[in-house]
């Protein structure tokens, strides 16, 4: 199963969205009154990991069954990451 163009798409498009709420609480200067930046972050990070891994994935024709995993993983917690930065900066906002 190739997953990885679409794994590839969703965190590119998942790490803008990432940085928009970023830019969003430095510009509110909300950033310091909760760690939603800090869980936004740490969702941009594992973002571009499952980028990354998914684009070695397409490169390898998937050579390594590794890549897939850690491209899948990262993008899950990508995903829960980016849920609780966005449920705190609703609670700061």
């Amino acid at each position: 199963m190739h997953r990885h163009p679409h794994i590839l798409n969703a965190a590119s498009n998942l790490l803008g969205i990432c940085f928009v709420l970023i830019g969003t609480l430095k510009f509110t200067n909300s950033n310091a009154q909760s760690l939603a930046d800090e869980a936004a972050w740490a969702a941009a990070c594992l973002f571009l990991l499952s980028i990354a891994a998914s684009y070695l994935a397409i490169r390898n024709d998937d050579a390594n069954r590794w890549q897939n995993i850690v491209a899948d993983i990262a993008f899950f917690l990508g995903i829960l990451s980016l849920a609780v930065a966005m449920m705190m900066t609703a609670i700061v906002l």
